[in-house]
């Protein structure tokens, strides 16, 4: 059975209505272009289940908007893998603007909603609405940033470092219910990709989080999900660890 898209905000979202994470082109882009953005390529909007890839390879000609789950981007420069979480509001393929046979393997860590649209006619939307191409910069400068903090810190103490994903996962893809709002669920990553993504040992990061959930008792954890259930308690480890 196909997912459903029903699973996702799809009015609010559509409506520019639903929060978007700091930062992320879909918080920074202006309400009046979104809308153009729906209008062209809304109706395009699809489901993929966990697991499923997105077409981002030398032959495609998408870029794609995150409106909802959670990917895994690689690439292996020198034979080395280097792996990337990407959440809800994110702009997906951006190199495509610039070299059309640009690729990055691309999958869906669990059920996630996109918005496929053409590089080419992105690259003629850019160019009228100055806003949108300040978004898009502005969002990437974010995400640089962001990636140094929770990547590139192979200084700070590998609780920081696990600790520091977890947090950033819960705000870029955590999901929350009503009856427990403040306890946002992980859906898709496990521990080989948390290894890979911050170059650390498998046993290493089977460590951080069997402290995190059995000493600290800040998360819950089973086979690609994680419940992080005191988030200030959790960001207070981080930051004083």
């Amino acid at each position: 059975m196909p997912p459903k898209v029903d699973t996702f905000r799809t009015v609010d979202v559509l409506n520019g209505r639903q929060r978007m994470p700091d930062g992320s082109f879909l918080d920074l882009l202006p309400a009046d272009v979104w809308h153009l953005f729906v209008r062209a390529w809304g109706l395009d909007a699809r489901v993929h289940e966990r697991g499923e890839q997105l077409a981002l390879g030398p032959g495609d000609r998408h870029v794609y908007l995150v409106l909802g789950g959670c990917v895994l981007q690689e690439r292996r420069p020198l034979g080395t893998r280097i792996a990337r979480f990407r959440g809800v509001g994110q702009f997906l393929g951006e190199a495509k603007l610039i070299e059309p046979e640009a690729s990055v393997d691309t999958v869906c860590l669990t059920t996630t909603w996109v918005m496929p649209c053409p590089a080419g006619r992105v690259n003629v939307l850019l160019n009228k609405q100055p806003t949108a191409r300040r978004a898009l910069l502005r969002s990437l400068e974010h995400r640089n940033r962001s990636d140094e903090m929770i990547y590139g810190t192979a200084t700070r103490t590998p609780l920081q470092r696990v600790g520091g994903l977890l947090l950033h996962l819960a705000d870029v893809a955590g999901t929350v219910s009503g009856v427990e709002p403040g306890r946002p669920t992980i859906l898709g990553p496990t521990q080989r990709d948390i290894a890979d993504a911050l170059l650390m040992g498998m046993s290493t990061v089977e460590n951080v989080l069997r402290l995190l959930r059995d000493t600290h008792r800040v998360i819950t954890s089973k086979y690609r999900q994680f419940v992080v259930t005191d988030l200030p308690a959790l960001r207070a480890l981080v930051t004083t660890a």
